[in-house]
């Protein structure tokens, strides 16, 4: 009866801790707590629990709103393909020759998932953020960028339209180099037939495109524009063919090295967009969770995995970065029943029991909260527990059996955006009526 007594007493404890932390979140200045905590923070992490959740693009989008204009940040990283980025970016920046309607440039984005980035709460804070930029005169336009390894046929072809209008002579070297690519077929929908063409092409072959470009930089006197200079484009565009050919190697060997290969691009691409925006850049980063939000915190670790907010971390000082966690209880997502399938809107399930999600909807009930974490917080913080992750692909029906991964959350993340009951975003698209077949091909699971 006494250990019985002592549980409950425990949990009640528990409980109370959360409520007296939570900060009830229902306007933009009810971020105020967050903003402060970033304070002088060079890079801001910030998370989703899916990639398919209205609330966490609002959310996110309104803090970056808000570091965008009273901290200064610089540009807005996003786990997305550079190619169709930059077509956003130049839409947004205003760039001569680029459309006017940010919109019009999200509905031309085609690889899948596409509903990651082609919707309404992109586009509506693309909208705002052109406007910005508008207004902003002689200072430089906040950028929007792509992170992600997957545009290798996009970013070959983007690489050779430079050559081809930039530097004439350099085209037959550079299809040279590319040829090697010709032994598989372009498919962007199936990542494994792109793992299966590339363990035929010889060793080195993207290494011949970054070297052609890097080289030319090398030969230049030009000074890179943030995000515009079609040198800079270029050479990221060849980055990208030589991570895409490394990623899609190890994708078909299994165990963690192709997600290593893909998180360490992003880092790397991130840290040339700091460099090339100059001495006082600020990034904010849009990305899931599992790639913000620090893999030491969770069992990704054990499994040989490094993430983004891992490395951005370990390479800065810890008062230079802030990670901001998203969850959910219940509510509903656009995903898909298996990788390359149409998304469709499906029902997320109440949380696991004894998960981090369950902990905060006993607490704070059906609202919106945030938690910032710091030296004095409650225990629970500093607890390992089940917290959330739907990835493009999602089973609602094995909710129970995956979709958690074990976290720490005071070690994971700096604060946490609780949505407790969430809608699904708004695809520019429309979604498909029924479900689609479920296909026997799963991998990846799209985080």
């Amino acid at each position: 009866m006494g250990d019985r007594t002592s549980a409950k007493g425990s949990r009640s404890s528990t409980v109370d801790g959360v409520r007296r932390e939570a900060i009830a979140l229902r306007r933009v200045d009810d971020l105020d707590p967050v903003v402060e905590r970033i304070g002088t923070a060079r890079y801001v992490l910030l998370g989703e629990a899916s990639h398919g959740t209205s609330d966490f693009y609002r959310w996110r989008a309104e803090l970056t709103k808000r570091l965008i204009t009273e901290l200064g940040f610089s540009f807005v990283a996003v786990e997305g393909d550079w190619p169709d980025c930059h077509r956003l970016h130049r839409s947004l920046a205003g760039t001569p020759g680029a459309p006017s309607d940010p919109q019009e440039v999200l509905a031309t984005f085609e690889r899948w998932p596409r509903w990651m980035w082609a919707n309404e709460e992109v586009s509506d804070f693309a909208l705002w953020l052109r406007l910005l930029n508008a207004s902003r005169f002689a200072d430089l336009p906040v950028g929007f960028h792509g992170l992600d390894v997957y545009s290798l046929w996009d970013s070959l072809r983007a690489v050779l339209g430079y050559l081809s209008e930039h530097e004439p002579d350099q085209v037959e070297a550079a299809r040279a180099a590319m040829r090697c690519f010709d032994a598989y077929g372009e498919d962007p929908e199936d990542p494994v037939a792109h793992g299966r063409g590339i363990a035929v092409v010889p060793d080195g072959c993207a290494d011949e495109v970054v070297r052609l470009l890097t080289e030319l930089r090398r030969d230049s006197d030009e000074e890179p524009l943030p995000g515009l200079d079609e040198r800079f484009v270029a050479e990221q565009n060849a980055r990208i063919v030589q991570g895409a050919e490394r990623y899609y190697r190890e994708l078909l060997s299994g165990g963690p090295a192709s997600w290593n290969v893909r998180d360490r691009h992003m880092v790397d691409t991130l840290e040339r967009l700091m460099r090339v925006y100059g001495p006082g850049a600020k990034a904010v980063v849009w990305a899931h969770n599992s790639h913000i939000g620090d893999a030491r915190a969770t069992d990704m670790e054990r499994a040989g995995l490094v993430n983004l907010g891992q490395l951005v971390r370990e390479r800065h000082p810890a008062n230079d970065v802030v990670a901001v966690g998203f969850s959910t209880h219940h509510g509903s997502v656009v995903a898909a029943d298996s990788w390359g399938s149409p998304p469709r809107r499906m029902r997320v399930p109440d949380a696991r029991p004894g998960s981090t999600e369950a902990l905060l909807h006993e607490a704070v009930g059906e609202r919106d909260s945030l938690f910032v974490f710091g030296a004095g917080s409650h225990e629970w913080l500093r607890q390992v527990r089940d917290h959330r992750a739907i990835g493009v692909v999602y089973r609602p029906q094995a909710e129970r059996a995956g979709n958690y991964v074990p976290t720490v959350l005071a070690e994971r993340y700096d604060a946490l955006v609780h949505c407790d009951s969430t809608s699904a975003l708004t695809p520019l698209r429309p979604l498909e009526r029924e479900p689609v077949p479920e296909a026997a091909r799963t991998y990846p699971s799209g985080r």
